[in-house]
């Protein structure tokens, strides 16, 4: 029996990678720490906001790889000669992942009261109409080079 996939059906050409955006997504889904809100500030404006008590800017790295975006937490530990009758505070390190679809930029982060703010927007998509020539008789060809300096 084979595996009937989101990419299988006929009308789907091209979408495989729509697959494995979603098997990636639901990996990074799991871990709730830290606490995040995604809100849209217009229409092609959004803002994700991470709530980091405790970190500091330089504790924070916020990259772009591969059309993912990645934050970073990493405190220093400075507890030498300090006695902790209770620990409720967590130090610990993470990483949070978004995937950002085609067109999405970061445009700026910025922290404030324990509060990372990273803005994001989409450039407004450009409506492309192409017209394909229907050929008659004989093997399809789509001729993609220019014809200057080809010999026919």
């Amino acid at each position: 029996m084979t595996k009937l996939t989101l990419t299988a059906h006929p009308f789907l050409l091209g979408f495989d990678q729509l697959e494995r955006l979603v098997e990636r997504t639901a990996k990074t889904a799991a871990d709730g720490y830290p606490r995040f809100n995604i809100e849209q500030c217009g229409e092609n404006a959004f803002r994700i906001t991470l709530a980091v008590a405790g970190f500091r800017e330089p504790d924070l790295t916020v990259t772009v790889e591969d059309r993912q975006l990645v934050v970073r937490g990493r405190q220093v530990e400075g507890d030498e000669g300090r006695t902790f009758l209770h620990r409720g505070i967590a130090a610990r390190a993470f990483q949070k992942s978004f995937v950002l679809a085609e067109g999405m930029e970061v445009t700026g982060a910025r922290i404030e009261h324990g509060l990372l703010h990273i803005d994001l927007s989409r450039a407004e998509p450009a409506s492309i109409i192409q017209t394909i020539p229907i050929c008659t008789g004989g093997s399809v060809h789509i001729d993609s080079e220019p014809k200057e300096g080809r010999d026919e």
